[in-house]
């Protein structure tokens, strides 16, 4: 069995494709509202093209397999899994390109409860192959808009992965951070990187905001995408991120894994 075909089955047993537990009540409100420009779902892309929601849906069922039927309103949604093991590839070959030049690399990541170890397993590879895993703007302050209101968070890193936490820190027994989708954390870190002299980041890895924001302001982003987070797939489209790769992004922690066992190996990165 191939470890493409491993890899295959493990994403359906662990639903991080197939039948996803994200709601296609979530997945098309999400549409809705990029279509309406709403900056909860834009995460810091500012769109060049014309993106009703029906342009998003079909977009959404091109990247990751959503059903393109928009009079399929209700259920769980689903992921492609051969989508999603393609674009795993294509990250795969960045991160791999990254470590053969030896280049500066920032991390960030909008789920720390669930991603943060996928990640700094990529980070920790990188770092040891040469590359400066970046850790700017540490214990800098954000303001972050949140449904309760605006929110003062801090930035922070963990094992080279940046996150955000609010002041009061994380639950005992738990990873510490905050879910966001601000873009904000990243541009205080890029800006933090740019007056400290540099270096700045030829390569951003995360999710939400980080992949966003980054690639908006014109760095090299890749990172994983929820069937809910059309602005990675339409900065994609658009040429501002690299790569997104269609996965639930709200499994156990346990369940990436092999994710990052994947894309290590195909990177040449296996320690």
């Amino acid at each position: 069995m191939s470890s493409s075909a491993r890899l295959r089955a493990h994403l359906l047993a662990a639903r991080l494709a197939g039948v996803v537990a994200t709601s296609r009540e979530n997945s098309l409100r999400s549409y809705r509202l990029f279509a309406a420009r709403d900056p909860r779902v834009l995460l810091g892309i500012v769109p060049e093209g014309s993106w009703g929601q029906r342009d998003v849906l079909a977009l959404m069922a091109r990247r990751c397999g959503v059903g393109a039927d928009p009079r399929h309103t209700s259920g769980p949604d689903v992921i492609d899994p051969e989508r999603t093991l393609a674009a795993l590839d294509a990250f795969a070959d960045r991160v791999g390109e990254a470590a053969r030049r030896g280049v500066p690399v920032l991390f960030g990541t909008g789920h720390p409860q669930r991603l943060l170890g996928f990640y700094a397993t990529l980070a920790d590879a990188l770092s040891a192959a040469g590359c400066e895993v970046l850790t700017p703007a540490q214990g800098r302050c954000v303001d972050i808009l949140t449904r309760f209101g605006l929110r003062t968070h801090r930035l922070d890193y963990v094992r080279g992965v940046a996150l955000v936490r609010e002041p009061a820190g994380g639950r005992p027994g738990r990873e510490p951070g905050a879910h966001s989708h601000s873009p904000l954390p990243v541009r205080v870190a890029l800006e933090a990187a740019a007056e400290a002299g540099g270096p700045l980041p030829e390569l951003v890895v995360g999710d939400h905001g980080w992949v966003c924001g980054a690639g908006q302001l014109g760095f090299e982003a890749i990172g994983l995408a929820d069937t809910d987070d059309p602005a990675l797939f339409v900065g994609e489209a658009e040429g501002r991120v690299s790569v997104a790769v269609p996965v639930d992004d709200a499994v156990r922690s346990a369940h990436y894994r092999p994710l990052a066992r994947y894309v290590l190996n195909r990177a040449c990165l296996s320690q």
